[in-house]
């Protein structure tokens, strides 16, 4: 078992790292921007079930076997590259709305929801990460690794709905703002396509 001193600094950590800028939080920010509070905390669920989807590979000891594949490694990061395309796309062909006109259509919740888990699902870098993190806070003097393993993974979801879903609230109320205004909502589009685009190139190009 995780002892309190530990399992409190790994908390910690795993904040701090929540709070720098990656493409998840930046994924958060513009999905929530557009789509509003309650969308954006859509986005940030899916993305921790995700986090738990690396969790229990790194417990099962399938990330290990992932890792040790190039071809693996390399088609999820290109999926995720192509679906971080599909969605810079989709942005740049949004056109404003006025409200007072008709509302714009919503993605649903399971469009929203299932959109984080591709985004972190295929994202190798949090296999990677998780794969050499995790590990560094477990010893078999304390108990089953695997036992220990999942805790952490549990205590990083945590950490990243926390900070996530802070992200997704304060972003969602700046971008229900900006919905009053057709222009502002292309602006905003247009950024979200960009910011899109930018980590769909960052990934593709990424050396593994």
């Amino acid at each position: 078992m995780l002892t309190l001193d530990i399992a409190l600094s790994f908390f910690g950590v795993a904040v701090l790292l929540a709070l720098v800028p990656g493409p998840d939080n930046l994924f958060v920010l513009m999905q929530s921007a557009m789509w509003g509070r309650i969308s954006g905390l859509l986005v940030v669920l899916g993305l921790c079930t995700g986090l738990v989807g690396h969790t229990i590979a790194v417990t099962a000891g399938l990330a290990a076997i992932v890792a040790a594949s190039v071809t693996a490694l390399t088609v999820l990061k290109l999926l995720g590259a192509a679906y971080l395309l599909y969605l810079a796309w989709g942005a740049f062909q949004s056109q404003g709305h006025d409200h007072s006109e008709q509302p714009p259509t919503q993605l649903g919740a399971w469009a929203l929801y299932r959109r984080g888990i591709i985004m972190n699902l295929t994202n190798p870098k949090v296999l990677l990460f998780f794969l050499a993190f995790l590990p560094q806070f477990t010893s078999p003097q304390r108990g089953l690794v695997a036992l220990q393993t999942l805790s952490l993974g549990g205590l990083f979801i945590l950490a990243t709905l926390l900070v996530f879903g802070l992200i997704a609230w304060f972003a969602g109320g700046l971008g229900q703002r900006m919905q009053t205004s057709p222009r502002a909502q292309i602006v905003l589009h247009r950024i979200a396509g960009l910011v899109f685009l930018g980590l769909a190139i960052k990934l593709a190009l990424t050396h593994l």
